[in-house]
């Protein structure tokens, strides 16, 4: 049951665009303070906490288990009162770099797995290159040992897009499953990014 409740559920704001994400047991939280509603991703029909605790779970649906009922686990929900986008801001790590430039190599378009990719300097840290968003993309080995301590135009290697800052999506939450009802609500961009650690 631990687990379900870690689990991620999408929240829109009152426009039905992407916010955050949040927790299965942060979301139910929302629900039952009359703060949000569950939506249900096959119909779009939204279930105050009075409608959505009555539900059964059917098949194999995830839900928690209370004292004296079953809670199907909500996968999206949709704030009551928050209508803006906030600016959230993507934390330059190993993890969103590997996200932003989808486990691709940035100079040839090889996709040989983590193992095989780093994170190459545009810029070379030996000639003032600093570790941002604007100055590191992903290399295969062979790519990155081609370019070795030189910039892309030096090594006749450029980059089909200049490195930058990704903006705020769902991919850049801290999970790893990936909830296929999200579809509906989320680009395109979201589902051709392999959710690996």
């Amino acid at each position: 049951m631990t687990a379900l409740l870690s689990r991620p559920t999408l929240v829109l704001n009152r426009s039905w665009q992407p916010v955050g994400v949040a927790t299965v047991a942060r979301s139910i939280s929302l629900v039952a303070a009359d703060r949000a509603q569950v939506v249900d991703p096959v119909d779009y029909r939204q279930y105050s906490w009075s409608d959505w605790s009555r539900l059964i779970p059917q098949g194999d649906e995830p839900y928690i288990q209370s004292v004296t009922f079953r809670l199907r686990v909500p996968e999206v929900i949709t704030l009551a009162a928050y209508d803006r986008v906030p600016k959230n801001v993507v934390t330059f790590s190993r993890r969103n770099l590997y996200r932003r430039d989808q486990y691709t190599c940035q100079y040839c378009g090889a996709r040989p797995g983590t193992e095989e990719l780093t994170i190459d300097h545009v810029q070379p840290r030996s000639r003032g290159g600093t570790s941002n968003w604007e100055n590191c993309v992903l290399a295969c080995l062979d790519c990155n040992q081609k370019k070795a301590n030189r910039t892309p135009r030096e090594a006749s290697m450029p980059l089909p897009r200049s490195p930058v800052r990704p903006t705020w999506s769902p991919l850049y939450a801290r999970h790893t499953v990936r909830v296929k009802s999200w579809t509906k609500f989320l680009s395109e961009a979201y589902w051709n990014v392999e959710l690996e650690e």
